[in-house]
């Protein structure tokens, strides 16, 4: 079912319209180098055979699952003998190391290669910039439940291609394979094709299931549990870590507790989802609500202890509470600002009375000496300046109004005033 033409492909009309540098650069006949980067069965290996199809040239196609450095330099050779542009499809260049990548530099920039990969990844971190700056990179989306169910029309009504002697596949069957392939026409044709295989030979004397339809039950069968589509050492791991991150600090509890699931789903590291929690209690709910990191160090702790499937209601509850949790970043933006005074400035010395007094000889540099005990100052605080001398009246933390930093500002008003005083 694989389109031969780009009328034929579904979707990815934000690189295909009309007039497109992509679209134009295949109907030439003139491809230019380019990595095509998107989820499994959106298309990638399509539109590179449809460019190379039309190519006014010669098609070669590799794996770098298996191609190493002698076959590309195979195809460079063959392509230099031919005299004419020659078009090199490499299916999964994310897995080409350096030296790979690299080998097909010269044949690319000279125009004996015109590249055309294809990656799940992230090209911008798995391909090298020197190769990336003569290709064009575009980004493929996963098909929308309606284009995957049009395509599944398709494989039941096209006599050639298609399903040979199609069955009936009832409209809620439909939805529900164009729903659950998650973008990826291939789990979606392969679900319909075993669907369709199944009931084709249930046994007419009545053993097993009566009806010869596609229904419901006949896709769940089929589709069995989809892979999750997620990579511990890619570029879904950054997103989906992203998401959860942002989705946690906006309070949308039920966007956290969508992401954390899918990393658990996909084998996420628990441990990797613990630190993040920890640094996150700190980083976004900070004194709002301290609490927020003992639950969060909590958790993390559990998670040593108790291990999967059972941490994962550990991290679910310290999601919830994350979520749920006043937030301030106030404490963050003080260290930075004092970093950033530290940076710029250097560190200026302490006054001479916070400096150690515990060595031979500090008494007579003056260390220590006029230093006020606020242990026995009224209420606990003096009014003796801590800051460096250059820094006095310095601000670097000003708390929020939620949660129980409110209360911490209205201490810290009290604070300043008499620490403030000449």
């Amino acid at each position: 079912m694989r389109p031969w033409s780009l009328d034929e492909v579904i979707g990815q009309e934000h690189v295909l319209g009309a007039g497109s540098a992509l679209r134009t650069a295949i109907e030439s006949g003139k491809p230019h180098s380019a990595i095509l980067y998107g989820p499994p069965g959106a298309g990638k290996t399509t539109l590179a055979r449809i460019a190379a199809s039309g190519a006014q040239g010669a098609f070669e196609e590799e794996s770098a699952v298996n191609a190493g450095k002698a076959e590309i330099r195979g195809v460079i050779e063959r392509a230099r003998e031919r005299r004419r542009p020659t078009v090199l499809f490499l299916d999964e260049i994310h897995r080409f190391n350096k030296a790979q990548q690299d080998a097909l530099l010269p044949a690319v920039e000279d125009g004996t290669l015109t590249l055309i990969g294809a990656t799940t990844e992230n090209p911008y971190f798995e391909v090298n910039s020197a190769l990336l700056s003569r290709a064009q990179v575009y980004e493929l989306r996963a098909l929308e439940p309606g284009q995957v169910e049009a395509l599944l029309r398709r494989a039941l009504d096209d006599p050639e291609r298609g399903i040979a002697n199609p069955p009936e596949v009832t409209p809620e069957a439909l939805e529900m394979l164009a729903q659950r392939s998650g973008g990826d026409a291939r789990v979606a044709l392969g679900a319909l094709e075993r669907a369709a295989e199944r009931v084709a030979d249930l046994d007419p004397s009545g053993v097993g299931p009566k009806s010869a339809v596609v229904d419901v039950a006949e896709v769940e069968d089929a589709l069995q549990r989809k892979a999750i589509d997620y990579d511990r050492q890619g570029d879904r791991h950054y997103d989906f870590i992203s998401a959860w991150i942002k989705a946690t600090r906006g309070s949308d509890v039920d966007a956290s507790l969508y992401y954390l699931a899918a990393m658990l789903e996909g084998g996420e590291d628990p441990r990797f989802l613990a630190r993040r929690m920890v640094i996150l209690a700190s980083e976004d709910v900070g004194n709002a609500d301290p609490q927020a990191l003992l639950v969060a160090d909590a958790a993390a702790r559990a998670v040593d202890r108790v291990g999967l499937p059972e941490c994962a209601l550990n991290l679910a509850q310290a999601a919830v509470y994350l979520a749920l949790a006043p937030k301030s970043n106030a404490s963050h933006k003080g260290l930075a600002a004092a970093r950033a005074e530290v940076r710029a400035h250097g560190a200026k010395t302490p006054p001479d009375y916070l400096r150690d007094a515990h060595y031979p000889g500090a008494a007579a540099l003056g260390r220590g000496e006029g230093y006020r005990y606020p242990h026995d100052e009224p209420g606990g605080v003096g009014d003796q300046p801590l800051l460096p001398e250059e820094l006095r009246g310095r601000r670097f933390y000003e708390p929020t109004d939620r949660g129980f930093e409110t209360e911490l500002g209205r201490r810290l008003s009290e604070l300043r005033q008499k620490l403030d005083k000449p």
